[in-house]
């Protein structure tokens, strides 16, 4: 929030509402990071399930491509408490910032995340290639 200028001429200082917004921020940060250890944590659970399911059926486990589930989905938990983190110092920042009564905007943890997926993505497409 930019220091604004009101209708006299003066400068207007962070309020109440400046500082609620910068705290929902940090809390869709937070729940971005908790769905995404959640479903970092399913996926190491899907496999250890495929695995002891067809242990129980008395079947040979047939795993299509190279078994990679379980390293990626400690890969997304990880991410999710890095992004989780992350997000703590930059609300940190702002609250700071926002005392101070000066805002700089910052695009640092919204370009790691939006890079983060878009290599995951790669990788995911580069994984799945062989089995189509």
């Amino acid at each position: 929030m930019e220091n604004k200028i009101d209708k006299d001429n003066t400068k207007r200082l962070s309020g109440p509402t400046d500082h609620l917004a910068n705290e929902r921020t940090f809390l869709a940060w937070i729940r971005t990071s908790i769905a995404l250890m959640g479903f970092g944590f399913v996926i190491v659970k899907f496999a250890l399930f495929i695995r002891q399911i067809s242990i129980a059926l008395g079947e040979k486990v047939v795993i299509q491509g190279k078994g990679y589930s379980a390293m990626i989905g400690v890969y997304m938990v990880a991410l999710g408490a890095i992004m989780a983190l992350l997000a703590y110092f930059r609300y940190r920042n702002i609250e700071k910032q926002l005392n101070d009564n000066v805002y700089f905007p910052s695009k640092w943890l919204s370009t790691l995340v939006t890079l983060s997926i878009v290599v995951g993505s790669i990788l995911l497409v580069l994984y799945l290639l062989p089995n189509i």
